[in-house]
C-alpha cells in the first residue's frame, strides 16, 4: 500500500450519506470507488491467530478465539439471522430515504410540528455545527417508525418485525436501537428526539404517540454527568447551544421532564440494616414471615424518577444500550465455554444487564413506556448474554458504522503501529502491549495490595511505549498548539487494567514522593514526562495539576485535591456550584461539594477552556474512559490492559476520535485530524505518515453584551406565513424585474449531451423538439396550475370563474418576463418544479398590483411574536469575524460567511446614519418563502436600524443581504422579501418601518447602502 495513502485523505461531506470507500486493486494500491453503502455491519467468525501478517492483509486478528469486528465492515456474515437483519436495516433505510425525498411537507404524513422540526434540522442555517447526516438519519428513523410506518403495508411489516424482536428478547418492552459510530454524536440525537417528542406532546396532549417525560439511563456516573446537557434548564443545554429546535418552539421545551440516572440506581436499597441475630429475633427464630428491609419496587422508582411518576407516558433512552439485555435461558444459549480469566468481567456485565433491564421492566409496570431507544456504537450482545458474542441486537433499525464516520470525516483518523524494527514478530509490540507486559503487572487493585508498589519498577516495554508516544509525537503536538495560542492543551490518555496499575503509571508520569531515610522526611521523584509533571523543579506540588488520576480509589480518597487546588480553582468551583443550583435548584448540594464531586467535574471538563479540567494534559484511568467521555482535544491514547474484544478496542480508541474542529474547509469537507494509538489491538490498517498535527481552531463566545449594550438592542417580528385577500372579480398584475424567470442549463439541466459508444458514430442529444410546443398549450397549463395552487374556495375547489383572467395575465408574463438561454425552451415550464416557479412569479405580480387595496398581512408566531438580539449566545471557531463597535451592536462579534460581509461591517459602522446593526447568526430572523413547489426558510444577513431622514423617533429597520453569485433561489428570496415579508410586516403596524436591500458589489457597498437608505424604501 502507498505509504502516503492517508496523508491527504479524500473525505466525504459529513452532511451527505456516505457513499464511498477505499479498496485495493490487484497491485495492492488504493483505488477510490463509488458504491452503495455496505450496511449493516458484517461479522467475521473467529479464526486462528496468524503467524505473520503478510502483504495485502486487511487487519490483524488478536487472540486465538477472539471474534473480530473490522470497523463494522466485516467480510462475512456469521448467521442467516444476521443476513436477514441486514436486509431489514437496508429496507428501513430505503423507506426513510424515499420519505425524506418527498418535496411537499404536507405529504410527509407527520404532524405540522414534526414537519417544522424536520425542515429545521435539514435546512436551518446553523450558527455552529449543524447536525450531521447520520444524526438526522437516526432521528428520522425514529420519527418514521412513530408517525409514518403504520400508514403503509411495508411499514406495518417492519413495525411488526420490530415488535417481534422486542417481544422475543425484551418481554413487555418496545425497543428500537440506533447504531451510531463513536464520535458521531449520540447525545445530540437524544436531544433531537426529546425536543421532537416534547413539542408534539405539548401541542397534542391527547396523542398516545408523544410524551414530555423522559428517562435517560447511562452505564456509569461519568456518562450520567455528561448527559446533563439534555436538561432544558442546564446552562450548556444542547437545545439552545446547538439550535436543535426552531426559535419559536423553544418555550415548549420548558415543559419537558428529563431524569438522567445510571443503571445502579435501579438496585433496591436497604432501608434498615439488621444483623443476622436481629433479623432472627424479629422473625421469631425463623418461624415467622421473612422480614423485608429493602425498598419496594414503587419506592425505588419514586427515589429514581419522582418527577416522572405523575405522567401517563414516558420514553426511555439507553445510552450505551448494549449493556442492557435480558440474559438468554441456559437451555437456549448459543455460547461456548467462558475462560476463567474472562469470568469476572462476564459476571460483571451480566449483573449490570440484569439490574438495568429489570429496572426498565419495573418502569413499564408502573408507567406506559412508549418506546425504549438504545443508542450505541456497538449494539451487540456481550459475552455471557447467552447469545453468540457480537450478535447485533435484532431491534437495530439504523446503522452508521465507524468506517462511515471515518470516511465522512466526522471523526479523527486513528493511527496504529503496523511495523517496528524487531524482526520475527507476528505484529509490532506496541500494537498489543499487554501481551508483552501483562504477567509483570499487578493482578489486584490498590486496596488489595499489602504493600505499596514502586512506579520505578514498571516493565521496560511499558516505559518504552510511554516514551515513544510522548517524545515521538506528543511534545511536537503540544508545541504546535502552544504556538497557535490554544486555550487548552492536547490530551494524552492512558487506560489501565486496575487501580494499582493506574496509580503506578500516574506516579511515573507526574511524580511521587518517597520516604527519605537520611533526612527523615520525603523526597521527590519527579515525573518522567516533563509536560505531565504535577510538581515544579523545587518539589512543590502545583496548584493546578497537569495529570489527573481518575479511578474508584481516587474518587473515594480525594488525594489529588488539597487546599491549594481548591484555592487556585476557586473561580471554576464557584461556576460549578452556580450550574448545580441552576440545574437542580438545590443550593445545599452546591455548597456541600465533596472532593469526589470536584474531581469528577475536573474529569468531565477536560478540554473545556475556563473550566476545572481545562488545563489537564494527561488522564490516567481504569475504566472511566471506555465510553461516554466527550473531550475533543485527545490526541494520544495508550492502552495498559487486556482487550478481549474489538468492541472494547473500539470503545477505548473512540475516546480519541472526537474531532477538535468541526469547521468546513473551502471544499465543504473537514480537514483531516489524527489520533495516535499504542497498546490497543485496534483492527485498522493504517500506514505510518509524516504529517504535521493540525493546530486547533480558536473558539470565541458570541453573545449579547448585557446590560452594557442594551441601548443597541434590535427586535424583529417572527413571521410564519402570509395572508393575501385578493379581489374575487377582477384580477390584474404589475410585473417588475423581480418577475423575470430565466431558464438556463444550470437550472433546467443539460440542454446538449454527447453520447458515444466504444466504437461507431456518436450522437448529440438536444432539446430542439420542445420548440414545437404551442404557446396556447403552455398558457393553458400554467394558468391551470396557477388556479389550482393559488385560487381555491373554502371547500377546496378551484375558482373556475377566474381562469380566463389568469390566462390573460399568464400570456402577458410569458411574452415579457420569460428568458431562455443556453438551448432552453419555454416548453420546459411544463416541468412541475419550473411551472411552480413561474406561478410564484405571476402570483407575486398580482399581489403587488393589488397592494394598495388588498394589502398582504404577515402571520406571526402566536407563542413568540418578537425576537431580539438579547437572546444571541453561541460559540464558534470561525476565523472570519468582526469585533463590533460597542455603541452600534448589541452582540460582541459579527460572525461572517465571506470577506464581503466583513467589508459591510466596516461600511455599516462608518455610516453616521446607522444607529445599530447585527449579523443575523444565532438570532432567529427567518423568512418563509416558496421555491417552486417547496416551502423553504431564508435567513438574511444583517439587520440595520438607520435614520433615513424621518428623525430619531421613526427609524427605518433595514434588512440587508450580501449577495455574490446570483442563483435562481436568490431571486425567489428577494421576491419573497419585497412582495410578502416587508409589506406584510409594515401592514401589521406596531413593528416599525421595514425595508429590504440587496448589495451585490463589494467595491460599491457604501454607495449601495446610501441608495438603499435614501431611496425611499421605507
Amino acid at each position: 500500500m502507498n505509504p502516503h495513502f492517508f496523508e491527504r485523505p479524500v473525505l466525504n461531506s459529513p452532511y451527505l450519506p456516505p457513499d464511498r470507500h477505499w479498496e485495493l486493486d490487484g497491485d495492492g494500491q488504493p483505488t477510490h470507488k463509488v458504491v452503495r453503502r455496505r450496511r449493516p455491519a458484517d461479522f467475521v467468525t473467529p479464526v486462528p491467530k496468524p503467524r505473520r501478517a503478510g502483504r495485502g492483509t486487511t487487519g490483524t486478528v488478536v487472540g486465538s478465539d477472539q471474534a473480530m469486528l473490522v470497523l463494522d465492515e466485516g467480510r462475512g456474515l456469521s448467521t442467516a439471522d444476521q443476513q436477514y437483519l441486514k436486509d431489514v436495516i437496508n429496507s428501513v433505510r430505503d423507506h426513510v430515504t424515499r420519505w425524506r425525498a418527498i418535496p411537499d411537507p404536507n405529504d410527509w404524513r407527520v404532524t405540522p410540528e414534526t414537519a417544522r422540526i424536520l425542515r429545521h434540522w435539514r435546512s436551518h442555517r446553523f450558527s455552529g455545527v449543524r447536525p450531521f447526516f447520520c444524526q438526522v438519519e437516526a432521528a428520522e428513523t425514529v420519527v418514521w417508525f412513530t408517525e409514518v410506518a403504520r400508514r403503509s403495508k411495508a411499514g406495518r411489516e417492519l413495525l411488526q418485525h420490530l415488535e417481534d424482536a422486542s417481544r422475543d428478547a425484551n418481554p413487555d418492552l418496545s425497543r428500537l436501537a440506533l447504531k451510531l459510530a463513536t464520535g458521531a454524536g449520540k447525545t445530540t440525537v437524544m436531544a433531537m428526539l426529546i425536543a421532537w417528542q416534547t413539542i408534539n406532546a405539548v401541542r397534542h396532549p391527547g396523542s398516545p404517540r408523544f410524551t414530555r417525560g423522559f428517562l435517560v439511563v447511562a452505564p456509569g456516573i461519568t456518562i450520567r454527568d455528561r448527559l446533563r446537557v439534555l436538561l432544558p434548564n442546564d446552562p450548556n443545554s444542547y437545545y439552545n447551544s446547538r439550535e436543535l429546535v426552531p426559535a419559536e418552539m423553544q418555550r415548549d421545551l420548558d415543559r419537558a421532564k428529563v431524569v438522567i440516572t445510571n443503571w445502579h440506581a435501579f438496585i433496591q436499597r436497604e432501608k434498615m440494616k439488621l444483623t443476622r441475630g436481629g433479623r432472627a429475633l424479629l422473625q421469631g427464630r425463623g418461624k415467622g414471615p421473612a422480614i423485608r428491609t429493602t425498598e419496594t419496587e414503587g419506592q425505588m422508582l419514586q427515589r429514581v424518577m419522582p418527577e416522572l411518576m405523575g405522567l401517563k407516558r414516558v420514553m426511555v433512552f439507553n445510552d450505551e444500550g448494549h449493556h442492557c439485555y435480558r440474559e438468554r435461558p441456559p437451555e437456549a444459549s448459543e455460547e461456548g465455554s467462558i475462560q476463567s480469566e474472562e469470568r469476572k468481567e462476564v459476571n460483571k456485565n451480566k449483573e449490570a444487564a440484569r439490574v438495568w433491564i429489570s429496572g426498565l421492566e419495573a418502569v413499564q409496570r408502573k408507567l406506559d413506556v412508549v418506546r425504549v431507544v438504545d443508542l450505541s456504537a456497538t449494539p451487540f450482545f456481550l459475552r455471557g448474554s447467552g447469545y453468540a458474542e457480537g450478535t447485533l441486537f435484532p431491534w437495530t433499525m439504523s446503522d452508521f458504522s465507524l468506517m462511515d464516520a471515518i470516511e465522512s470525516g466526522i471523526v479523527k483518523l486513528p493511527r496504529v503501529p503496523i511495523a517496528d524494527n524487531i524482526p520475527g514478530g507476528d505484529m509490532p509490540k506496541f500494537r498489543n502491549l499487554w501481551e508483552h507486559i501483562g504477567k509483570k503487572m499487578p493482578k489486584k487493585g490498590r486496596g488489595k495490595n499489602a504493600s505499596p508498589l514502586d512506579p520505578r519498577n514498571l516493565p521496560v516495554q511499558l516505559q518504552a511505549a510511554l516514551d515513544a508516544l510522548y517524545y515521538g509525537n506528543y511534545e511536537k503536538v503540544y508545541e504546535l498548539w502552544k504556538k497557535a495560542e490554544t486555550e487548552v492543551p492536547p490530551c494524552f490518555i492512558i487506560v489501565c487494567n486496575n487501580t494499582s496499575t493506574s496509580k503506578l503509571v500516574f506516579d511515573y508520569v507526574s511524580g511521587f514522593l518517597v520516604p527519605d531515610s537520611d533526612k527523615g522526611g520525603q523526597r521527590l521523584h519527579n515525573g518522567r514526562l516533563p509536560l505531565f509533571r504535577n510538581f515544579d523543579e523545587s518539589g512543590v506540588r502545583l496548584d493546578r495539576p497537569r495529570t489527573l488520576l481518575i479511578d474508584s480509589e481516587q474518587l473515594e480518597s480525594g488525594e489529588a485535591l488539597d487546599a491549594s487546588f481548591r484555592k487556585a480553582a476557586a473561580t471554576e468551583i464557584e461556576q460549578f456550584r452556580r450550574e448545580i443550583v441552576q440545574r437542580t435548584g438545590d443550593r445545599r448540594q452546591a455548597e456541600n461539594l465533596s472532593d469526589s464531586d470536584i474531581l469528577r467535574e475536573v474529569m468531565n471538563t477536560v478540554g473545556k477552556a475556563g473550566r476545572l479540567g481545562g488545563g489537564i494534559r494527561c488522564v490516567v484511568s481504569v475504566s472511566m474512559l471506555t465510553e461516554g467521555w466527550d473531550a475533543n482535544n485527545v490526541t494520544h491514547v495508550l492502552g495498559v490492559r487486556a482487550f478481549g474484544t474489538q468492541l472494547l478496542c473500539e470503545q477505548v480508541v473512540g475516546r480519541a476520535l472526537r474531532r477538535q474542529s468541526y469547521d468546513l474547509n473551502d471544499d465543504g469537507l473537514f480537514n483531516v485530524e489524527y489520533a495516535d494509538v499504542l497498546g490497543i489491538p485496534f483492527d485498522f490498517t493504517a500506514e505510518p505518515v509524516v504529517a504535521p498535527p493540525q493546530p486547533p481552531m480558536e473558539t470565541v463566545e458570541v453573545r449579547a453584551v448585557v446590560p452594557e449594550r442594551d441601548a443597541c438592542e434590535l427586535r424583529f417580528p417572527r413571521v410564519q406565513g402570509y395572508r393575501v385577500e385578493l379581489p374575487e372579480e377582477r384580477l390584474s398584475a404589475t410585473f417588475s424585474e423581480d418577475s423575470t424567470l430565466e431558464l438556463t442549463p444550470e437550472l433546467v439541466g443539460p440542454t446538449r449531451t454527447r453520447n458515444q459508444g466504444i466504437i461507431g458514430q456518436g450522437v448529440d442529444l438536444t432539446l430542439e423538439g420542445l420548440k414545437n410546443v404551442r404557446t396556447n398549450t403552455l398558457v393553458y397549463e400554467l394558468a391551470w396550475r396557477l388556479l389550482e395552487t393559488k385560487w381555491r374556495d373554502a371547500g377546496g375547489e378551484p375558482k373556475l370563474y377566474l381562469f380566463g383572467q389568469l390566462k390573460q395575465i399568464t400570456r402577458r408574463w410569458l411574452g415579457s418576463h420569460l428568458a431562455c438561454t443556453g438551448g432552453a425552451f419555454p416548453a420546459q415550464l411544463m416541468y412541475r418544479e419550473l411551472a411552480d416557479r413561474a406561478c410564484e412569479r405571476i402570483h407575486q405580480g398580482i399581489v403587488s398590483r393589488h397592494e394598495g387595496d388588498r394589502p398582504v398581512k404577515a402571520m406571526l408566531d402566536p407563542y413568540n411574536p418578537w425576537g431580539s438580539t438579547s437572546a444571541v449566545r453561541f460559540t464558534t471557531s470561525k476565523t472570519r469575524r468582526w469585533k463590533t463597535a460597542a455603541d452600534l451592536c448589541h452582540v460582541n462579534w459579527a460572525v461572517c460567511d465571506s470577506d464581503w460581509e466583513l467589508e459591510f461591517c466596516r461600511v455599516a459602522e462608518s455610516d453616521p446614519r446607522v444607529r445599530a446593526y447585527v449579523k443575523n447568526q444565532g438570532l432567529g430572523l427567518e423568512v418563509p418563502y416558496r421555491d417552486g413547489s417547496v416551502s423553504r426558510i431564508y435567513v438574511p444577513d444583517f439587520i440595520l436600524k438607520v435614520d433615513d431622514g424621518r428623525g430619531t423617533g421613526d427609524l427605518l429597520n433595514l434588512i440587508v443581504e450580501i449577495k455574490g453569485r446570483r442563483r435562481e433561489d436568490a431571486n425567489a428570496k428577494r421576491n419573497a422579501m419585497n412582495a410578502y415579508w416587508v409589506p406584510g410586516v409594515n401592514n401589521l403596524g406596531g413593528f416599525g418601518r421595514w425595508a429590504f436591500a440587496e448589495l451585490t458589489e463589494p467595491g460599491t457597498m457604501g454607495e449601495a447602502l446610501d441608495a438603499a437608505i435614501e431611496g425611499g424604501l421605507g
